[in-house]
C-alpha cells in the first residue's frame, strides 16, 4: 500500500499524521530554498537551529541540537534551489527525510529507494497556508524543513523536503483518437472543452468488465501502485447521469490499489491499470465490480455502471 508523507500538509488532515503511517509510507516530499524572497513571506514561525549540508538535488545531511520543540506550521528554508520556479497549479515531486525532534534519529527517508512523493499539488484550496506560501515561488532543488506534531502518537518530528521536479496536470485527454472502437459499445462525443456526452447504443446489463480506450495518451503507463488524477462522468445504462466531475469543475484522485486514502470501486482499479496518462477510457462495469447489491445514493442496487474517464496525471 502506498500513501503520501504529505498528509500533514493537507488542510483536511489538520496537520496531523500518525507516525505509524508516516514510517510505512513509500514516498515523502520535500522542498528547498534559503531564499530571502521566501523567508520574507513569514518570519513569525521559523525554526531556529536546523541546518543542512550537501549537494543541491541530493540527500542532504540535516543537523540540529536535540531535543527540539517544534510547532505545527513552523519551517526553515535550508537550501536554496537552482532550478525552475514552482508556480501555482504545479504538481511537485519531492524527496523527504523525517527526523525525530526528541533525539534526532531518522524515522524515514525516500532518497534511499528513490521513491519521491508526487502527490503535492500547489493549490491554496488543498494545502495549508504555511506550506502553500513556502512551496509556491521556491525553486526546484530547494530543501525546506517543516515542524510536525503528531497528536495520535505524541511524536514530534522535522520533515525535510527537497523539491526535485514539477509538472502540470492535463486539463483533458490529449492523444490519438482510437479508430477501431467496437460498434456495439456506447457512443461517446465530446464538447470543445472535452466534457463527454454518451449514447448508450443499446447497452444493457453487463456481466464482465469492458475497458475501451477512446483516446490514447502518450504519458506514463499506469500500474496497480499508482494514484491517478482524473475527470469523469458516470451513467446508468438507461442514460441517467449520476455523477460528473466536469459538472462540478473538479478532479478526483483515485487509488489503483486497495486500502489507500482514495479508494475506488474494483472496476476502476482493474480498468485503468495499463492505460496511459492523457488517455480517455470508457468503462462498462458489472455490479460485482461496482457497488454490487448495495444501493449507493442515486445508484440502485445491482446496477451496471458506465464511465468515461480522462486520465490527467498519475503519481
Amino acid at each position: 500500500m502506498r500513501k503520501s508523507y504529505f498528509q500533514p500538509l493537507l488542510k483536511a488532515a489538520a496537520l496531523a499524521c500518525s507516525l505509524a503511517m508516516c514510517v510505512s509510507l513509500a514516498a515523502c516530499s520535500s522542498s528547498s530554498s534559503s531564499d530571502s524572497k521566501n523567508s520574507s513571506k513569514s518570519s513569525a514561525n521559523q525554526i531556529a537551529g536546523v541546518t543542512a549540508k550537501g549537494k543541491l538535488g541530493e540527500k542532504p545531511t540535516i543537523s540540529f541540537n536535540a531535543p527540539m520543540t517544534v510547532s505545527d506550521g513552523s519551517y526553515v528554508v535550508l537550501q536554496q534551489g537552482n532550478g525552475d520556479t514552482i508556480e501555482d497549479g504545479d504538481r511537485v515531486c519531492a524527496q523527504g527525510i523525517a527526523l525525530n525532534a526528541k533525539d534526532g534519529t531518522e524515522l524515514m527517508d525516500t532518497w534511499t529507494k528513490n521513491t519521491p512523493d508526487c502527490s503535492i499539488k500547489v493549490d491554496s484550496s488543498t494545502l495549508s497556508s504555511t506550506y502553500y506560501n513556502q512551496i509556491k515561488g521556491a525553486k526546484i532543488n530547494t530543501t525546506i524543513a517543516f515542524g510536525v506534531n503528531d497528536t495520535s502518537s505524541s511524536y514530534s518530528y522535522i520533515m525535510a523536503m527537497t523539491f526535485v521536479s514539477k509538472s502540470k496536470d492535463l486539463e483533458k485527454a490529449t492523444g490519438e483518437e482510437v479508430k477501431d472502437v467496437p460498434a456495439n459499445l456506447p457512443k461517446v462525443t465530446r464538447a470543445k472543452n472535452g466534457k463527454p456526452s454518451i449514447d448508450m447504443n443499446g447497452q444493457g446489463a453487463a456481466d464482465s468488465l469492458v475497458a475501451q480506450t477512446l483516446i490514447k495518451g502518450s504519458g506514463k503507463k499506469l500500474t496497480d501502485k499508482n494514484t491517478v488524477v482524473v475527470k469523469y462522468s458516470g451513467w446508468l445504462t438507461d442514460g441517467t447521469q449520476f455523477d460528473s466531475s466536469w459538472t462540478k469543475n473538479t478532479t478526483l484522485d483515485a487509488d489503483l490499489y486497495s486500502g489507500g486514502q482514495h479508494t475506488v470501486i474494483t472496476g476502476w482499479q482493474k480498468g485503468l491499470v495499463g492505460q496511459t496518462v492523457g488517455s480517455q477510457v470508457l468503462l462498462v462495469i458489472p455490479p460485482d465490480e461496482g457497488y454490487g447489491t448495495t444501493a449507493q445514493g442515486s445508484i440502485p442496487a445491482n446496477s451496471t455502471l458506465v464511465f468515461v474517464i480522462d486520465i490527467l496525471a498519475a503519481y
